[in-house]
């Protein structure tokens, strides 16, 4: 009886063991689900730092079964969106894994793949709505538990984005943040604020757009509005069809691969208020006044710390661009040129910054630049990567014109500086460009008398 009883305990013991070993995720669905279509249905999958890599699906009406859901902890959701092979995201669990490195957080994972996994695109839209409403119902029931609404983040991925709008407004407005990564476009532009994200969702929106010629949705839609590249083709992205699916999803996709450099502090990116990207390249927005001592917004997770004036705000609209591959992040320059030339000239130019063996480049061509003499020309250079100490620099210009003969750019003087540290800014005088040769040369720090 004794032996019996000890076996018992042992195999209750194991019986235990296995269940809290037991994970669960993301449902993965297929292609036949696909073309079946499929009914809505919400999965709900927590993840703590009690259980980083093992999700638990959680109950939306009994949430005492689960003791690490702690509701004084704040609570971020993600949200994905149309899903037409019914595959599990490839950057789920990174997002999951450096959300919780970044805060102690419980995020819920929103799995809506039964109604996003369909072929016809519209049926999913159909579907975002009893999405929302059956995350509005899990939210309050965890209100009722002692969770604070202000609390919550809501981060959705395209459709996902409209249904944390969503959500949001069936809230009245009452959750904290909602950050919505390249919000879809069809089926929801020029759709009334009722039916789509809107910045009286959440006390605070923050937007992506980086696909915005096709999948995304080309209009503001937050507090702040971040444009990445000008919100249309990705830098690294494929170019033709001919590259396969990767074509279609490479620029809506990289809003997420954008954000998680925020979140785990890859660089930082600046973001600059700007009517249109066309200004922002021509050097024309590089001034942050109303952020104060702050300066221009951080795009990303840490874009809170500007909140209190993009409220005031209201609406801000802002541009940055990238590098092809992560670090994302690129670094920004005031270049001033100054020329001797009798003749006004126009044409490119490209820079390099050299330290240490590590170069960093920044080709300015996105059109033809007007030098005249004695006439400050304003470039806006960004190079790949961030040169701390500058030893040398290299300069080459181009007119563009294979028909016209080449000619020589007289500098008198070319300035660099830093955005990010202005005292610092470095100086060459007198210098002798022939078209399309780079020259190579030591700067010196700045100073007006020099001139």
């Amino acid at each position: 009886m004794f032996l019996w009883q000890y076996l018992s305990s042992l195999l209750l013991i194991a019986v235990h063991i296995c269940e809290a070993q037991e994970c669960d995720q993301m449902k993965r669905l297929n292609l036949a689900h696909a073309f079946i279509g499929t009914s809505l249905r919400i999965r709900l999958v927590l993840y703590t730092r009690e259980n980083v890599t093992c999700g638990t699906l959680v109950s939306h009406t009994d949430l005492s079964a689960y003791p690490h859901f702690n509701l004084s902890r704040p609570t971020t959701f993600i949200i994905h969106g149309y899903r037409p092979t019914g595959s599990i995201p490839t950057w789920m669990q990174d997002f999951i894994e450096l959300m919780l490195v970044r805060i102690d957080t419980n995020v819920v994972v929103v799995d809506w793949n039964y109604g996003a996994t369909n072929l016809n695109y519209f049926k999913s839209v159909e579907n975002t709505q009893g999405a929302a409403d059956n995350l509005t119902a899990f939210i309050e029931t965890m209100q009722k538990h002692g969770a604070s609404l202000s609390s919550i983040h809501m981060i959705g991925i395209s459709l996902g984005a409209h249904i944390s709008g969503f959500v949001g407004a069936n809230l009245n407005g009452s959750i904290g943040r909602i950050t919505a990564l390249d919000p879809a476009g069809p089926q929801f532009t020029g759709s009334p604020p009722q039916d789509r994200l809107d910045s009286s969702d959440a006390q605070f929106v923050d937007v992506l757009h980086t696909d915005i010629d096709s999948l995304g949705y080309r209009e503001p839609l937050g507090h702040i509005d971040f444009y990445a590249n000008g919100g249309t083709d990705q830098p690294g992205c494929p170019k033709t069809i001919f590259s396969g699916s990767s074509y279609f999803k490479c620029d809506h996709q990289r809003s997420v691969l954008l954000f998680l450099g925020s979140v785990n502090q890859t660089c930082v990116i600046r973001a600059f208020p700007c009517s249109s990207y066309t200004d922002f390249l021509d050097g024309k927005c590089q001034s942050c006044d109303q952020f104060g001592a702050a300066g221009c917004p951080v795009f990303g997770y840490d874009v809170t710390r500007w909140k209190d004036t993009l409220l005031r705000l209201r609406q801000t609209k802002t541009f940055f661009s990238t590098n092809s591959k992560s670090p994302f992040c690129s670094t920004s320059y005031r270049v001033d040129v100054m020329i001797w030339n009798m003749n006004n000239h126009r044409g490119y130019m490209t820079i390099k910054l050299h330290s240490n063996g590590t170069e960093a480049v920044a080709t300015i061509d996105h059109k033809s630049s007007e030098f005249m003499k004695y006439t400050e020309t304003k470039l806006f250079a960004q190079f790949d990567k961030d040169i701390q100490s500058v030893e040398k620099v290299s300069v080459m210009f181009s007119a563009g014109d294979v028909f016209k003969p080449k000619f020589k750019l007289r500098v008198l003087r070319i300035r660099l500086t830093h955005l990010e540290l202005k005292e610092t800014a470095l100086c060459r005088y007198d210098i002798l460009l022939e078209e399309k040769t780079e020259v190579t040369f030591r700067p010196i720090p700045c100073e007006e008398s020099n001139f």
